[in-house]
């Protein structure tokens, strides 16, 4: 790949997004009250009211990437003019789970049926045992996977097959919107997706992190702090920049030493926790009940609100995979050149799946078996007001030599998060330019410019306790642009594959390839 300069930058997509985030950030701790209420009633409309849309994507994506998969005419699609994939089938799938939402999937392995444990619903269906496990490989799995996975193979296509140099989700519109898109309606497209990603980036790392200071905390015995925390994400900071600035090669090094700190933390769980046998058990039978009911699950929306456990769970779970789904999936295309369609879909659900459900099975259901095997009650704690990462740290003392298990969550955490930041920042990197196509990468000025951006906000929000929630309404408020332009893209996949077939039936129109 050759690195373009930076004087082609577009400034008003690259700076606006950042700027808005940050006026919101201001409106939220001068107006506190009056803002948490008005977003409060935003966020309860686009999750309660019209919650069946985030189900309708969610199912509406997941039907289309098996289309895509089955159908032969699609199918062998290649992405790209070469005979071979750009990166092996190890390297290619390390980078798909690391490069995504890695850090999220472990710090909600760790807690998050301990939260699903507290829902009335959980005993209308059955026990704790049962549903608690299930509705964790449920939320995180193939519908969540699915906004991604459509996305990548559109985005692969436009890239790689079409080569328009514009690495925009207002670029994937063109064959449906055409020369709008070049207009003000195509750079509303572009910010409205910049800022979803910065909102999202930001809300997550304000969430994890805690767990990191209090477990550097525990080992060092340091009390947590405000300025211990900021130089947790400076030194994350200073690791996804460093690999960030070697461009692609640089990302596929630091997944591949993630995906080993990642399987020396499972089996210290699985194989040091003593709970083998319950782990392993409850995976297989969580995976069977969620088989089993999986088209229930995936319909349920609670029309009485009796529980409101779709509106509080399963509808904020789709939307909140929307937001983030502005940059993983421009990364998987990115990495999936010289691939077919099908391959790329089975191998992104494949890669993903597997690495968040034994995340999932592991870690949570080693917590599980502490809650229901040894009286350590971690959904009364939460339930009672407890911090999550407080909660975790409980979970960590039950370990033979917690302070190890401790170091290497550390470790493993700061390597994803810097993963993850990475492929967000290539991308972000990406929509700076006016013009940049697949074989071209983002000058080092820029992605580091991009890098230090994405941090400054985890930064602010730490001293805006109640700015996070109202940022993370925000958030997924702005999942529902997000969601019509997932529907044009996806659209404009198949007009644009029409017009390809076309082209290549009849050589001599080959020249009209929309660029």
């Amino acid at each position: 790949m050759s690195t373009i300069s930076s004087k082609k930058i577009d400034w008003a997509t690259t700076l606006i997004p950042f700027f808005i985030v940050l006026g919101l950030m201001a409106v939220f701790m001068i107006y506190p009250e009056s803002s948490k209420a008005y977003v409060d009633q935003l966020r309860s409309f686009f999750g309660d009211t019209i919650g069946l849309y985030y189900v309708l994507l969610g199912t509406g994506s997941l039907a289309v990437t098996l289309f895509l998969a089955c159908n032969a005419k699609y199918a062998h699609i290649r992405l790209g003019k070469t005979d071979r994939p750009t990166y092996g089938n190890f390297a290619w799938g390390t980078m798909i789970f690391t490069s995504t939402m890695a850090a999220d999937i472990m710090f909600y392995s760790l807690c998050e049926w301990a939260l699903y444990g507290a829902e009335p619903h959980l005993s209308e269906l059955g026990t704790m045992q049962m549903w608690a496990p299930t509705f964790t490989l449920f939320h995180w799995g193939p519908i969540a996977w699915s906004f991604y996975v459509v996305l990548a193979v559109c985005f692969g296509f436009m890239m790689h097959v079409r080569k328009r140099r514009r690495q925009r989700f207002s670029e994937a519109c063109r064959p449906l919107l055409g020369k709008q898109v070049d207009g003000g309606l195509g750079k509303l497209i572009d910010i409205i997706a910049i800022f979803a990603i910065v909102c999202a980036t930001a809300t997550t790392f304000s969430l994890a992190t805690p767990l990191l200071t209090a477990a550097l905390g525990s080992v060092l015995g340091f009390p947590t702090t405000t300025a211990i925390t900021i130089g947790v994400l400076l030194l994350i900071c200073v690791t996804y920049t460093t690999a960030v600035l070697y461009g692609v090669g640089g990302i596929s090094r630091l997944a591949t030493f993630c995906s080993y700190l990642f399987f020396a933390l499972l089996f210290y769980f699985l194989f040091l926790g003593n709970e083998t046998r319950y782990i392993i058990e409850t995976g297989v039978q969580s995976m069977g009940n969620l088989v089993q009911n999986f088209i229930g699950l995936s319909t349920y929306l609670d029309p009485l609100r009796e529980n409101g456990f779709a509106q509080n769970w399963t509808i904020y779970y789709w939307a909140y995979w929307l937001v983030w789904c502005i940059a993983s999936p421009f990364f998987i295309a990115l990495i999936s050149k010289g691939r077919t369609i099908r391959n790329t879909v089975v191998g992104a659900y494949g890669w993903g799946i597997a690495g968040t459900y034994l995340s999932f099975i592991i870690l949570g259901n080693y917590g599980l078996a502490q809650q229901l095997k040894h009286g350590l009650d971690v959904t009364g704690y939460i339930a009672r007001g407890g911090a999550m990462h407080e909660a975790i740290l409980q979970i960590f003392d039950t370990l033979p030599l917690p302070a190890l298990a401790l170091i290497l969550l550390v470790v493993t955490m700061i390597a994803f998060y810097s993963t993850t930041l990475d492929g967000i920042t290539y991308v972000v990197s990406s929509y700076t330019y006016h013009n940049l196509s697949a074989d071209e990468t983002p000058s080092r000025k820029v992605r580091a410019f991009v890098s230090i951006m994405l941090i400054l906000l985890p930064i602010a929000l730490l001293f805006a306790e109640n700015s996070l929630y109202s940022l993370q309404s925000v958030t997924i408020i702005a999942a529902f642009p997000v969601g019509i332009l997932l529907i044009t893209i996806v659209c404009s996949f198949f007009k644009d594959v029409k017009a390809w077939r076309r082209e290549q039936a009849s050589p001599s129109e080959s020249e009209h390839t929309v660029r």
